[in-house]
């Protein structure tokens, strides 16, 4: 099956009260681990790529990697630019075979935003590739962003009809309450999503899919391996799933998922190696980290998302 975009996995999420995941990539263990989940529980995928992501192991080779995986599984699976900052490497990601990207403008005003959006739309419409917006800033840091909390704002309901209209975006990322990063909350804070924003913007944008970034759960057991060999995340406080679960059961159609990741990749080499000190094998020391993916991914594709079963 060749790459898709994420129009019709959207449609029938929509639908079907579920959401896609959109698990970012970075090398060869967290392709497989993520593809290897999604084929043993069939389901859809959206596999994102950032610009870190790009700078470090070259776009030519996450995309032959995606293309293996998906001539391994079958799995429809859609190629997503994460957090394009500008035209220039939303182009080139388009160019160079993604089937959709995300035009960030939201460090902007919204005249400037929908400028720059609306410039991304056009091209990649013409070439036949999807292009998610967003308006509201969420707070937090991963890879290239670093949002002050004071900075941070949440989308205004009031405007997403405008900014759909004049863009002509596919799906629009908004703001409730989830952070990028592993530290989401405050020591003491328990964690809260703006349902009622989320409510709102789904009424003024029927059937339109919404999609939440920073949606990392931050798993428990994760950061207490990476703690007892070594580190230091004692803070780290993700979004419940059984949240994400109810957003999922709305109007949103794709959830982000990347510190997760990261964490789960983190921590089987981090106890590998705290227990075989002397090992120098990457394929010893990336196994377990790859594991670690391939069981959070399959949880989050049936728990959490609820797209298990829902790939054709």
């Amino acid at each position: 099956m060749p790459l898709v975009t994420s129009k019709e996995m959207f449609k029938k999420a929509y639908e079907g009260g579920y959401a896609i995941g959109a698990f970012n990539v970075n090398n060869l263990e967290i392709i497989q681990g993520i593809t290897e989940a999604a084929a043993e529980v069939r389901a859809p995928l959206i596999l994102q790529v950032s610009a870190g992501a790009r700078k470090y192991a070259k776009h030519v080779y996450l995309m032959k990697l995606i293309e293996a995986a998906e001539i391994d599984t079958g799995l429809p699976i859609c190629v997503h630019l994460d957090h394009g900052e500008d035209f220039e490497i939303c182009k080139s990601c388009i160019d160079g075979g993604f089937t959709s990207v995300m035009i960030d403008g939201s460090k902007h005003s919204f005249e400037e935003n929908v400028r720059l959006t609306l410039e991304v739309v056009k091209y990649a419409h013409d070439r036949g590739v999807v292009v998610e917006g967003e308006l509201g800033k969420l707070a937090g840091i991963e890879d290239a962003i670093n949002v002050s909390a004071e900075d941070a704002s949440f989308t205004r309901p009031e405007e997403v009809e405008e900014f759909v209209s004049r863009t002509g975006v596919d799906s629009l990322a908004i703001a409730i309450g989830t952070s990028h990063g592993a530290y989401k909350f405050k020591p003491g804070q328990k964690p809260r999503l703006r349902f009622d924003i989320l409510e709102e913007v789904s009424k003024r944008l029927p059937n339109f899919p919404i999609v939440l970034h920073g949606a990392s759960s931050v798993v428990p057991e994760f950061v207490e391996i990476i703690n007892a060999n070594g580190g230091e995340m004692p803070d780290a406080i993700g979004i419940p799933e059984e949240m994400l679960r109810e957003a999922a059961r709305g109007a949103v159609c794709k959830i982000n998922i990347d510190s997760d990741l990261r964490l789960g990749m983190t921590a089987g080499i981090r106890e590998h190696m705290k227990k075989n000190p002397s090992h120098f094998d990457p394929r010893q020391y990336l196994a377990p980290g790859r594991a670690n993916i391939k069981s959070l991914v399959k949880n989050k594709l049936i728990n959490v998302l609820g797209c298990d079963g829902k790939a054709e």
